[in-house]
């Protein structure tokens, strides 16, 4: 596995990686159409936010960060388990010394994954910050600190 700075031509493969979620997950309203979703992956990748994660068959997952802040994490579905997403988190954590999120309430395997990660909840809210409207969570991770 390798991670790197996502690159222009590296967007149709990364808006597959998220459309393979956003198509399959019954429960998420497609509020973006596939183009605006490539206007904002082509924004997030010129300004160097996002880094993608390579193995031996090509780009199976990517990440979206600003910071300390997470935008967005996707693995591709048969890459999922692997390890892929830890990684990407992985190195992040090396990059920040705290990190945080939003996920969506309904997202129980998301939120599963990231806290397994070290991530604990902080606030709830009622989607206002969120394209779909839906229930939402903020969810943290600080350099030392222990899950109770």
């Amino acid at each position: 596995m390798s991670i790197a700075r996502a690159r222009l031509w590296h967007v149709p493969h990364l808006a597959r990686i998220l459309w393979a979620f956003t198509r399959a997950t019954p429960w998420l309203p497609q509020v973006r159409s596939p183009r605006d979703d490539l206007r904002a992956l082509l924004w997030v990748t010129r300004r160097g936010w996002v880094r993608i994660l390579r193995d031996g068959s090509g780009i199976a997952g990517f990440i979206v960060r600003d910071g300390s802040r997470v935008h967005a994490l996707y693995v591709a579905p048969a890459r999922r388990g692997q390890g892929h997403g830890g990684a990407l988190l992985a190195e992040a954590k090396g990059d920040a010394g705290a990190l945080d999120l939003w996920v969506l309430e309904r997202n129980r395997p998301a939120r599963a994954f990231y806290a397994a990660q070290g991530f604990r909840e902080a606030v709830r809210g009622q989607g206002a910050g969120n394209d779909e409207g839906l229930p939402d969570i903020l969810m943290i991770w600080s350099e030392g600190e222990e899950l109770a």
